[in-house]
Order: structure tokens, then sequence, then C-alpha cells
């Protein structure tokens, strides 16, 4: 029986949200799975990610084969890097320790970028709220001006129109 870890889809039309799961590569996508590793929302922004480690790592060691997304995401979360940690244990080419300390310094830098991340996203989103604010007040400072300046040309108009008729119609008489 080959094992995969794959994603198995649950929620609405358009609102997608996943469990990620170890399969009978055999059974059907949204069907009967061997263990529940965790859950992807791909809707909240970042997407939410949430997984067992260790459960994942162990499949992994007992040879289980992620799909491309599923191998994303375990990357993503450094348990594939787990992996290859607990691999140069096996090997003798450092112990427990070292690896633990090499994940712990992986873990912290990735924490760091992915909280600068989200605070990037979290400034963009602002300044684009307050670019189209801007927008907008500038749009109904644009239509105020043009009232107003309606308003001032139509009692000027009158005033300048009678002035500027009676001239006409004297060249009118003339010719």
């Amino acid at each position: 029986m080959a094992v995969k870890l794959r994603m198995q889809r649950h929620g609405s039309k358009k609102r997608p949200f996943y469990f990620i799961v170890a399969a009978n590569s055999t059974s059907p996508r949204d069907g009967k799975f061997i263990e529940k590793l965790g859950t992807y929302n791909p809707l909240t922004v970042p997407a939410t990610i949430r997984i067992n480690n260790e459960r994942a790592l162990d499949w992994l060691h007992k040879g289980a084969q992620p799909t491309n997304t599923v191998r994303r995401i375990l990357s993503f979360k450094g348990v594939l890097y787990m992996k290859h940690l607990m691999r140069g244990v096996s090997l003798g080419l450092f112990d427990e320790k070292t690896a633990n300390e090499k994940f712990e310094k992986w873990n912290a830098e990735h924490e760091q970028l992915v909280v600068k991340r989200e605070e990037a996203h979290r400034k963009h989103r602002q300044d684009k709220r307050h670019s189209v604010a801007q927008e907008s007040v500038r749009r109904v400072e644009e239509k105020n001006a043009a009232k107003v300046a309606a308003a001032t040309q139509a009692e000027v108009a009158p005033e300048g129109n009678n002035d500027e008729a009676a001239p006409a119609e004297e060249t009118n008489q003339e010719g």
C-alpha cells in the first residue's frame, strides 16, 4: 500500500478549505484517509497552515510521498528540513542536540521572515486604502470646485452677456 500525504478539499463552492491527510494512493481525493495531519486555509491573508509536525515527519520517515502542494507546505513549516537533519543524525554526521539547535535557529529566522512579510502586506493594504481615500477626497474636491466655477460663471455670464450683446446689435444695425 503506497501512502500519499495530500490535501482533501472541504468547504463550499468557491470557499475552499483543506485537510492535510495521509491516505492510500488509490483512495479518492475526498474519500477515505488514514490520518488527518493538519489543515490549510488559503482564504486568509496570509494563508493559515496548521500541521502536526511530528506526525508528518513520522509519515515521511515511513516512506509516505507528499504531493507537490503538500511538499511546499511541509517545506514552509520546516518538516522537510527536520527530516534532512534527522538523516544527518542517522548517518552520524552530528548528534540530535546539534540538529535541534540548527532547526531552532532556522525556525527563528523563518518566523522573522514571516512576520516581516505579514507587516509588509498589512502596510501595503493600509497604503492602498489610504491612496483610495485620498483619490475619493480629490474627486469630491474637483466636483465641488467645478460646481463653484459653474455657479460663478452663471452669475458672471448674464451680466457679461448684456454688455457684449449690445455692441453686437449695434454692429448689425450699422451693416
